[in-house]
């Protein structure tokens, strides 16, 4: 599978940017969106220095009213072949205490109804030209709650699930889904973890592995596979053998005044 027009959420930083980065060259149609106009700025130059048409665009995904009008104009002028609902953030439950209810909210709102902000407005469309990709980024931390994050872990379980059902419903019309479950990637997000990450990647291979797996039309694209399972391993344990384990691991920390450390 080939893409020549594609949509970004979150791409100022991350897996987004480095996604951005991997696709640019000539002939591709890059429409990126972020919440910080210097580094998505950055970005947007780096696509366009390798050759790529390139437009950035300060959007909160939150926002269902501007996503609808920035991803139909998009494709009204150019079909989009490609979405990469990426945007995210995480928080946990700092110092041992619950998460705050607004923390909570937050997480769900930006993880669960950004990605749903992003990827509905396109699929009509997809479905009566019969062609297009959605690619979802989820995390390995949505195969089993993990005591430290847990709207994190719920959140990114609730896209998981929805694409993998998705992508069965759109096949008949011709329309991929492919869900992104990936462990620990170098970004602003774990960038703010106090705790060893176990084969942490960097972006750019990652960015490599995600877009393999959309050229191949895989339908769920976890990695590093050490990680992949051992996370299927805590789903398929008994529930209370995993929460002894899983009590040792360490917490996440809080969000801080609900800031949006967003990829």
């Amino acid at each position: 599978m080939t893409f020549k027009t594609i949509v970004i959420t979150g791409a100022s930083s991350g897996i987004g940017a480095a996604l951005a980065a991997h696709y640019a060259g000539p002939g591709i149609s890059l429409y990126l969106t972020g919440r910080d106009k210097q580094r998505l700025d950055k970005i947007v130059n780096t696509c366009r220095e390798r050759g790529a048409n390139a437009e950035g665009k300060i959007l909160d995904v939150c926002d269902e009213a501007a996503m609808n009008r920035f991803l139909k104009s998009i494709d009204d002028t150019t079909p989009v072949d490609l979405v990469i609902a990426n945007a995210g953030i995480s928080g946990g439950t700092g110092e041992g205490e619950p998460e705050s209810a607004g923390q909570v909210r937050q997480i769900f709102n930006v993880n669960v109804n950004g990605v749903l902000n992003t990827i509905q407005p396109l699929i009509p469309a997809m479905i009566r030209r019969g062609r297009g990709h959605i690619a979802i980024i989820a995390s390995l931390a949505g195969y089993r709650g993990f005591p430290g994050a847990p709207a994190y872990c719920a959140s990114k379980a609730a896209v998981k699930v929805y694409g993998e059902a998705l992508r069965g419903s759109l096949a008949g019309a011709g329309v991929g889904v492919s869900v992104v479950c990936p462990g620990f990637v170098k970004s602003r997000m774990t960038a703010v973890n106090e705790y060893s990450m176990p084969l942490l990647m960097d972006t750019d291979k990652a960015a490599k592995i995600i877009a393999d797996g959309l050229a191949k039309n895989k339908g769920r694209i976890a990695f590093p596979l050490p990680t992949a399972f051992f996370s299927w391993l805590f789903m398929t344990l008994p529930d209370g053998l995993t929460q002894m384990i899983l009590r040792r691991l360490p917490g996440k920390s809080a969000l801080e005044d609900l800031g949006r450390p967003e990829d």
